[in-house]
């Protein structure tokens, strides 16, 4: 039943009518590929739109979304979720992407329990993925005129209730604006430092240092998300969810 309802949402999402900045034609084509099942053709497609984007400097997450269900129905569960994961850093609150990145997870090989977070830090997360970098910045500047206002009346009205009304209320609003301004930064930044990235190869050792021959500390196979620490020539130090660390060659995966 569940495969049959991700399926659906699978063909229900192919948000084709949102990519005005695409050429139509191929993206025509491409979702007609993906209704007859011929995946690699609508991948091909895909890959070629975005190729176009990125060498304008634009991303869209509905290609990538597009993109990542094409590769999850070839059975390509690596490039499935590195495009969902693409998708979400540019469209955090969306929870179709969200939905299909977490099914897309249950078909890794490595099932990894995540280390124990202070649950302030992902209450403080759930908020900030709300919405993406602009959408807050321009919460922040909204509220930033609401708390000029609310100083407004403060300063300027004689009635007396209304101005401790106005002063208590620009406090609360003055801290929303920080915060807002807060997840602007942050979600601005994981954008522009990507240091995500996903396992491409079936299986790699991870190893103790950046070299072939040093001791191999476990496994990682395909779809896995890691995190990049540094780099160090033709390696990357990674981090994987439950806080193990090791060397991975750049080869074995590609940066969301």
């Amino acid at each position: 039943m569940v495969r049959y309802k991700f399926f659906l949402l699978l063909i229900s999402s192919l948000m084709v009518t949102l990519l005005t900045i695409a050429s139509p034609d191929i993206l025509d084509e491409a979702s007609e590929a993906y209704r007859k099942g011929d995946y690699k053709k609508s991948i091909e497609l895909y890959e070629k739109v975005i190729a176009e984007h990125l060498a304008k400097g634009e991303e869209s997450p509905e290609l990538y979304y597009n993109l990542g269900n094409a590769y999850f129905r070839d059975n390509q569960i690596g490039k499935a979720i590195l495009n969902y994961n693409r998708a979400l850093l540019l469209s955090p609150g969306d929870s179709d992407i969200r939905h299909n990145l977490r099914f897309a997870n249950t078909r890794i090989e490595d099932k990894i329990v995540p280390s124990n977070r202070f649950f302030l830090a992902d209450w403080f997360n759930s908020i900030q993925n709300l919405f993406n970098s602009n959408t807050w910045g321009i919460i922040a500047i909204v509220l930033f005129f609401l708390f000029l206002g609310c100083m407004s009346i403060f300063l300027f009205v004689r009635i007396l209730w209304m101005r401790k009304s106005a002063f208590y209320t620009g406090i609360v609003i003055f801290v929303l604006v920080i915060a807002a301004n807060v997840f602007a930064f942050n979600q601005k930044n994981v954008r522009i430092h990507r240091n995500s990235a996903v396992i491409m190869a079936p299986a790699v050792s991870i190893r103790t240092s950046p070299d072939p021959n040093s001791k191999e500390l476990f496994q990682l196979h395909e779809g896995t998300t890691v995190r990049i620490r540094k780099t160090d020539g033709d390696w990357y130090e990674i981090e994987i969810a439950n806080g193990s660390v090791g060397w991975i060659p750049k080869d074995y995966i590609e940066i969301i």
